[in-house]
């Protein structure tokens, strides 16, 4: 990304301000998106980030940032909800179909990048409540996309009534996360890895 100066992109964001209803300024949060996921894949922890520091990365003043998020936590979350993307578009045809296309939407080279800012994460998931509510905050609502197809399989009878929902979520999101950042088995193929996953879930979840 291109460096710019902390005036140069207040300069930006002041324009933005100027005159009701017109929009913030692109680049500045851009260039902050950027410095958070940069500081988090150095290595740094998100207990141990600042808004000094995100500041200084990102070649903008504090207030630019505070104009935008109101504390750090917002802003991590955002970031890291920038970083994974959109959830993909569902066909709504089958359960399985809408399955493998979350699933897939997991693997992908945009994900090979978050996967790598994730496991440099690790340590402050496993033991800082601040990165680990950030975390929750980013795949919960993804969680609930996958929750909804679940519930629409149950009601139409092509998934068992007493599926337990909440341990299905976790059999096809865990190890999509453990290949994604640790390639925990490199002996499972990362070819039609999506289709293989829910097929072999879906055997003890079918009605």
């Amino acid at each position: 990304m291109e460096t710019m100066t902390t005036a140069s992109v207040d300069v930006v964001a002041d324009q933005d301000r100027k005159g009701p209803g017109r929009p913030r300024s692109a680049r500045a949060d851009e260039a902050i998106i950027e410095a958070v996921m940069d500081l988090l894949s150095g290595g740094q922890s998100a207990d141990a980030i600042s808004i000094e520091a995100v500041a200084a990365k990102a070649g903008v003043g504090k207030a630019t940032i505070y104009r935008r998020w109101p504390n750090k936590e917002a802003l991590l979350i955002d970031a890291v909800t920038a970083m994974k993307g959109p959830s993909p578009e569902l066909a709504g045809e089958s359960v399985r179909g809408d399955l493998v296309t979350l699933i897939a939407g997991m693997r992908t080279k945009r994900m090979d990048h978050y996967g790598k800012v994730t496991a440099c994460l690790l340590p402050q998931l496993a033991k800082g409540e601040e990165m680990h509510r950030v975390y929750q905050g980013v795949i919960e609502p993804r969680r609930e996309v996958m929750r909804g197809v679940l519930r629409r399989g149950i009601a139409s009878g092509e998934l068992r009534a007493d599926l337990d929902i909440e341990l299905t979520l976790l059999m096809l999101s865990g190890p999509t996360l453990a290949q994604n950042i640790l390639r925990w088995n490199p002996n499972v193929a990362d070819e039609q890895f999506a289709e293989r996953l829910v097929d072999a879930v879906l055997r003890g979840a079918h009605a």
